[in-house]
């Protein structure tokens, strides 16, 4: 994941802090060079990471260590408000046009992911209301409008093409089109290259010239490091950005572009790219940011990504459903089901304050689900509903069914028997005080899995 390497060694710096019982200037300097060093090692640019510790080195020498705070909590406090600030302070949205449509262009790099994002981005919008267009003006790589139209039929929104005529022409007709059937947001999907030159760039201005877009938002590829930024302060001198997409960030990447891109470039990270899927893509929010990378957490975003994957309905349903202890294998199916909308597992855990290092050395195999989930389609729905009776035979008739063996169905029932006991004493008299004294055991001990 993106920041674990640099999570890890701000960790490590504070730890020296943590047993002091004062602030001295060389802790604090000796400090801010394992920082320094752990942001270079991040792929963050020379002259930010030099500037950030100058400046987080001049707060804490010159702060009152409040009462209430170690000197390492201080020191951890300054550095999580100048990261916020590195990344921008606040979170910046996308540009609304007074008169619809907005005009978006999408511009980067080929193998950025510009299309996909593309796509990502009006699928957010689409979810939010809004209707969207995305438009294919790449007419020179090979599928470019082929890709688009297959990744704008899954996320449900048009695509308008004219195959391979002028890009300034497609953009016209495509925003005439969307002032003509009221689409607010049109997408312009441009043509990439494997590297900056002046033909692609004096392409990109004709078309910024002729169709006046609202907003011009520059994806690139967290994975590729410093070159990310080199190709948006490259892109934004010739064609002055408004934002800029981060994608792949939750691949084996050292995150350096996100702390750099804002403070080189000037200009916002708008969206981040978080995975495969349509909707994997959220918003950029600096301080959310900045405690993932101190290990605080990220509560707001996990709530957030709750709240979008699951399912208001069932969850009540639930509810009532344990209540009158009537809690089934077709409920603990939805349970798994709904909580892997959410993502990775291990992703959401993280999100959890006080849980992201605990987790470092835990291995969370997401295909234990696969097997649980394949126990239960085995089932007939009658047991399902009645799991107690699952008989020997029964037993094997399903690990025949799921490619499993009887142990593995012994498992799985085992697990629902004791959800349902859990569940049992939680709805009882005295059930949220059960509960509290049961999570903090586990917090004690460490057993959260």
């Amino acid at each position: 994941m993106a920041f674990e390497g640099l999570s890890d060694k701000l960790e490590a710096a504070f730890k020296k802090l943590r047993s002091k019982g004062s602030l001295a200037e060389a802790d604090v300097r000796e400090a801010m060079r394992e920082v320094r060093l752990a942001l270079l090692e991040a792929d963050v640019n020379y002259k930010v990471a030099k500037e950030f510790t100058t400046t987080v080195t001049d707060r804490a020498i010159g702060a009152q260590v409040m009462e209430s705070l170690t000197p390492a909590q201080m020191v951890i406090k300054i550095v999580n408000e100048e990261l916020i600030a590195l990344m921008g302070g606040t979170r910046s949205r996308l540009a609304i046009a007074p008169h619809p449509p907005t005009i978006v262009m999408m511009c980067g790099l080929q193998g950025s992911g510009k299309t996909t994002h593309s796509a990502k981005i009006a699928l957010m919008l689409k979810n939010q209301g809004n209707r969207p267009l995305l438009v294919a003006c790449d007419i020179y790589r090979p599928a470019a409008i082929q890709q688009l139209q297959v990744i704008g039929e899954k996320a449900g929104v048009p695509v308008f093409e004219m195959g391979t005529a002028n890009p300034v022409a497609i953009a016209k007709e495509a925003i005439k089109l969307a002032k003509d059937q009221g689409y607010d947001y049109v997408f312009l999907d441009t043509a990439g290259r494997l590297h900056i030159d002046e033909e692609l760039m004096a392409e990109l201005k004709n078309i910024k010239s002729e169709v006046k877009p609202h907003e011009i938002l520059l994806v690139v590829d967290a994975m590729t490091g410093q070159d990310a930024v080199n190709v948006a302060t490259a892109f934004n001198d010739a064609l002055g950005i408004d934002g800029i997409v981060l994608t792949k960030l939750d691949g084996d990447t050292r995150g350096g572009a996100a702390l750099s891109a804002r403070a080189v470039t000037g200009k916002p990270i708008k969206f981040v790219g978080t995975g495969e899927k349509l909707g994997d893509l959220d918003d950029f929010h600096p301080d959310r940011m900045a405690s993932r990378i101190l290990g605080m957490g990220d509560m707001l975003s996990l709530i957030e990504k709750a709240e979008n994957s699951l399912d208001q309905k069932k969850a009540l349903e639930l509810q009532n459903k344990i209540r009158k202890n009537k809690f089934d294998l077709n409920d603990l199916y939805d349970q798994i089901t709904q909580l892997r909308k959410m993502g990775s597992i291990k992703d959401t855990l993280s999100m959890l304050p006080g849980l992201g290092k605990k987790l470092d050395d835990v291995d969370i195999d997401e295909r234990k689900f696969d097997r649980v989930q394949a126990v239960i389609l085995s089932m007939t729905p009658k047991e399902r509903e009645h799991p107690d009776i699952i008989n020997p035979s029964r037993k094997r008739r399903i690990a025949a069914g799921c490619g499993q063996q009887v142990e593995d169905v012994n498992r799985v029932i085992n697990q629902h028997k004791n959800m349902q006991k859990m569940f049992k004493q939680f709805s009882g008299k005295g059930g949220k005080n059960k509960f509290r004294k049961m999570a903090m055991g586990q917090q004690g001990n460490g057993n959260f899995m």
